[in-house]
């Protein structure tokens, strides 16, 4: 996973903050065909695009603009990592993330000859408050793998970094060949990278953000959207079908979770489980906000925020991946639960803190560094 770094300044925490999700790959592994999917299935969301060509010409950016309209922003000639001190995108980021836009998410579509560690490197040290950043999504083309790795050695190192692979274009190949490929980017990438295979870049948005943008009242977190039919022009059926391949677990607590065990849960987590998004109470003390949780792939962030008047402290979790164990995630998160929270110290909050997205309070703070990565004990 990759904890975010804490910054120097102090967010609103009034207002929310935007989502900025990198959409990285090889040319030709099919970017903006599936950034043309998320587009065509936003169901509500407004989705501001930053799409980054090589070249003068800029083709990927003509293939979006007819969806978006103002909401898009293109960076031609080069590429965006190249930038000395980012600048530039900070400049787009602030248009696109200003309160007229009203946008929910930002997607940067990078070039094909992009690095996307360094695309990372400048959202993280954006001095926006506005936005946040959102986890990369790296885009393989599974009829070209062995090929690409051969052409580009640097494969390995992009997928490294990736909190999500999407093996696009598996119905060029069998079933054996895409056995092999899911396992070979598996020792790649590590445990605890999901590879989603998909064709036509048909991978569901709801597994890189919410389609549907959160509002209170919203009562018991709910999965409607992903339910939802896709597109009428469907050839195959409901079986063809984006949300046919994925399954979603709900979890609701008016009990409180106990930090460490649920940070444990988070750190285990399988590789089938793509997407958690939702609310945790933990009601320590000096930490009873409202901890909302998104995790893409093995990205993590928290946020904290003061609940709104009159909401019910609870935990409510929606789960979504594929192949699941359904009731044994559910059991595990059973285990979390805390009957005495103001008990637990300050201390317990140290891991969720590590990946929260306001500075950690100097009375929260771990002695040492070393300290506050090491394993901690379940209560």
């Amino acid at each position: 996973m990759h904890p975010t770094s804490p910054t120097t300044r102090q967010p609103d925490r009034s207002a929310p903050t935007i989502p900025v999700v990198v959409l990285a790959g090889f040319l030709g592994s099919g970017k903006t065909t599936l950034l043309n999917h998320l587009l065509a299935h936003r169901g509500g969301t407004r989705i501001g695009v930053v799409v980054n060509d090589f070249g003068t010409i800029e083709i990927d950016a003509m293939a979006v603009a007819g969806q978006l309209g103002d909401s898009m922003v293109s960076l031609g000639g080069g590429c965006l990592c190249c930038a000395v001190d980012g600048s530039e995108l900070d400049a787009y980021l602030e248009k696109l993330s200003a309160p007229a836009h009203r946008i929910d998410v930002i997607v940067i579509e990078a070039s094909g000859l992009a690095e996307p560690q360094e695309l990372i490197r400048m959202l993280m040290a954006s001095e926006n408050s506005a936005i946040r950043y959102g986890g990369t999504v790296e885009v393989v083309d599974a009829a070209e793998f062995d090929a690409t790795r051969a052409r580009h050695p640097e494969t390995d190192r992009h997928l490294a970094v990736a909190d999500l692979v999407v093996l696009n274009k598996t119905d060029r190949i069998d079933a054996a060949e895409r056995t092999r490929i899911v396992a070979e980017l598996a020792a790649v990438c590590g445990p605890g990278t999901p590879v989603v295979t998909v064709d036509h870049g048909r991978v569901d948005p709801e597994l890189l953000f919410d389609r549907r943008p959160w509002t209170e009242p919203r009562g018991q977190l709910s999965f409607e959207d992903l339910l939802a039919g896709e597109a009428a022009d469907d050839e195959d059926g409901h079986a063809g079908h984006v949300h046919a391949r994925y399954e979603s677990v709900e979890f609701v607590s008016e009990q409180a979770m106990n930090p460490r065990r649920f940070i444990d849960f988070l750190d285990r987590r399988p590789a089938g489980l793509y997407r958690i998004k939702g609310y945790v109470y933990f009601g320590v003390p000096g930490h009873e906000e409202r901890h909302e949780v998104h995790a893409v792939g093995r990205f993590l962030r928290f946020a904290t925020a003061p609940w709104p008047r009159g909401a019910a402290r609870l935990t409510q979790l929606v789960l979504i991946g594929s192949d699941m164990d359904g009731a044994g995630l559910l059991r595990e998160l059973d285990a979390c639960r805390e009957p005495q929270p103001r008990r637990l110290s300050p201390e317990s909050m140290w891991g969720v803190l590590r990946y929260a997205a306001r500075p950690v309070r100097e009375e929260d703070a771990a002695p040492d560094d070393t300290c506050a990565d090491e394993p901690e004990q379940s209560y």
